[in-house]
């Protein structure tokens, strides 16, 4: 998947400290901002969704808080694509294609197996300095 997040017409930025309780709001914000931009919380993507959302803030909450007290929450979804980014300052850099390949199971692995299950696409765009990172995942509508 290719879709620019930009173009995407409906967005939403939460920030939030990175504890576990971070985890909840996440995902109780992304079924309140689907909901709102007219998607249905019975769509067969959005449970998936909601799980690799939540994946990716507990990975922050358990491997970044030390260095990053914060996280950000990125979500954007358009007619037919939904994305969402989590971002936090620790400067290691996840294998996500890796944990797909190497067979483990939970966190990462979940996210990839769920990610490309759903035809989506998952990358990790670096900060420009080097420390702090963005786990961004697509899936189709």
């Amino acid at each position: 998947m290719s879709t620019r997040f930009e173009a995407l017409p409906h967005r939403h930025v939460l920030t939030l400290p990175t504890m576990p309780s971070a985890v909840r709001t996440a995902r109780e914000t992304a079924e309140q901002a689907l909901t709102e931009w007219g998607i249905s919380l019975r769509h067969p993507t959005v449970d998936p969704a909601l799980l690799i959302l939540g994946e990716l803030v507990t990975n922050s909450v358990r491997h970044a808080a030390v260095l990053s007290p914060q996280l950000t929450v990125i979500y954007a979804a358009g007619a037919d694509t939904l994305a969402f980014a989590v971002h936090d300052r620790h400067p290691y850099q996840p294998q996500l294609h890796g944990a797909a390949t190497r067979g483990g199971t939970g966190g990462l692995a979940t996210v990839m197996e769920l990610a490309l299950g759903l035809g989506g696409s998952a990358v990790v765009r670096t900060d420009a300095d080097g420390q702090g990172k963005s786990v961004w995942i697509t899936l189709p509508l």
